[in-house]
């Protein structure tokens, strides 16, 4: 599956790019991305809120599950938070930890730029007999 063929796929999430997400890695069973901190990114308590950091965990995954070459879609997430952040810069990295010819189970680990664990994202993915629209 080309490489850059996915990375600009997924230039057209225009939630994610709205969000800041930029998608730096991606292979099969793998991706990376990062989604630099900013204003509109905190909630009331002046930390990151949850939401932004789970569309930073989503397109990570998204970008995994899809490199296969089949279209991949969510059937199942979960996160975990175990810091706040307020500043710098977050990265999310996605790999696979079980994959079936249906379903694909992703890790997503969200750490801050000292790689300091920020969260814990979970998902499963259903792979469909329908090639990736590359």
């Amino acid at each position: 599956m080309p490489k850059q063929g996915i990375k600009e796929f997924f230039k057209n999430d225009r939630y994610a790019a709205f969000s800041g997400v930029e998608l730096l890695e991606v292979e099969q069973g793998r991706a990376k991305a990062k989604m630099p901190v900013q204003a509109m990114h905190l909630n009331a308590g002046n930390v990151v809120q949850g939401g932004a950091i789970f569309t930073l965990a989503d397109l990570a995954f998204a970008a995994a599950a899809n490199a296969y070459g089949n279209l991949a879609m969510s059937v199942e997430t979960s996160i975990r938070y175990f810091k706040g952040v307020g500043s710098g810069t977050l990265f999310a990295e996605a790999k696979v930890v079980h994959l079936h010819r249906k379903l694909a189970t992703f890790e997503v680990t969200i750490t801050d730029q000292s790689e300091e664990l920020i969260a814990l994202f979970t998902a499963t993915a259903y792979r469909k007999d329908i090639p990736f629209p590359f």
